[in-house]
């Protein structure tokens, strides 16, 4: 399952190619795509997950996990993240969800084992609810409260060709013998070298003693180590502009440097609008100023009203701003988890929502 908007985008500047690292091979050649496009969204993620193969019938090439008690599963997941959820390029999967889809795999018998590796801002925070008594073992690439970070930007392409944790675990996977190393061992590498985010376990611990190869696969030989690159990690939610100002650095023309320098400010107007329909949500929400300031100011805090969030991160998607196509917004997912964990209904927060995104011809 792949969006699959990077191969063939017009400014890939080598075309039908994906890398990982500046001097590695292309990994897109020969990958499945069973689903892409219009069919990432959640609900298909979840009924592949499950094996609801009639669910998924017409839809890309149908196919589904028909796992059995027998069987190990490997989930890794990429994307953009927030609090208590994970991005779709529409959609968003939050954490009650996709714990409530694992617990039914477990109680189907669909898996012996399953493990989940998770790439995301706040990561940590959707498996908060993990138990530790159905077989799975997750890691994520942050805590919940903390961005992600992408890595080896290049020069040529002028893209970050990967993200930190992702990298490094694959990498390691690469090099090893998969027969033999632990998922406790590959935890413990990847934890020491996601050195800019703090790397979290979740779930059955016993299961760190099985092989990763048990998970995925054993077969292939261990291949050389890629040669050193500077990684360049920065927060995920920099990467647009961090771009964009690469770009302006590398312009040779004046028109260029101009057109680099109007897509720098309409970004930057972008995020200032963002940030504005927030405010006047929490702002509009409370009673008072110093709540919403105080609202606004607050470290996230831990989800407990999960129905007034998850309505509020839909609704705010789907009429203010799509939150897997805008990195700044999901940054500010944190705010309306604080606002709905204030004594106000839920009906309020919504009806604000609606009402601010109605005022201001901000969807975008």
């Amino acid at each position: 399952m792949m969006y699959d908007d990077i191969a063939n985008n017009e400014e890939n500047k080598r075309p039908g190619v994906i890398i990982n690292h500046p001097a590695g091979d292309d990994v897109y050649h020969g990958v499945p795509k069973d689903y892409n496009g219009e069919d990432v969204t959640p609900k298909n993620f979840l009924n592949i997950l499950q094996g609801k193969k009639s669910a998924m019938a017409g839809i890309g090439s149908g196919k589904v996990i028909e796992s059995g008690p027998n069987d190990n599963v490997f989930v890794y997941f990429t994307d953009h993240g927030a609090p208590g959820l994970i991005a779709f390029p529409s959609e968003e999967l939050h954490a009650k969800d996709l714990i409530t889809a694992l617990n039914s795999m477990y109680n189907a018998k669909q898996y012996a084992k399953l493990v989940f590796y998770l790439e995301a801002c706040e990561s940590g925070s959707m498996f908060k609810d993990l138990s530790s008594t159905i077989n799975i073992y997750a890691t994520s690439a942050a805590n919940g409260k903390e961005s992600s970070y992408a890595c080896y930007f290049d020069k040529t392409l002028e893209v970050y060709l990967g993200d930190l944790y992702s990298v490094k675990w694959m990498e390691d996977s690469d090099t090893e013998n998969l027969g033999k190393e632990s998922l406790h061992k590959q935890y413990k590498i990847v934890r020491t070298e996601t050195n800019l985010s703090h790397v979290q376990e979740f779930g059955d611990m016993s299961m760190t003693k099985c092989k990763v190869g048990d998970f995925q696969g054993d077969e292939a030989k261990p291949l050389n180590p890629l040669p050193f690159a500077p990684l360049n990690a920065i927060p995920s939610p920099e990467v647009p502009m961090a771009i964009l100002y690469h770009k302006l650095e590398k312009a040779s023309s004046l028109e260029e440097m101009q057109k680099i320098r109007h897509k720098i400010e309409d970004m930057k107007r972008l995020n200032g609008n963002i940030h504005k329909t927030i405010e006047t949500i929490v702002s509009q929400s409370v009673k008072s100023e110093e709540d919403a300031d105080r609202i606004m100011q607050a470290e996230t805090k831990d989800i407990t009203d999960w129905n007034c969030y998850k309505q509020a991160t839909t609704k705010f998607s789907k009429q203010c701003y799509t939150l897997g196509q805008h990195d700044y917004a999901m940054t500010l997912m944190g705010v309306l988890v604080n606002l709905c964990e204030e004594p106000i209904e839920t009906s309020i927060v919504l009806q604000t929502i609606d009402k601010v995104c109605k005022l201001e011809t901000n969807k975008v």
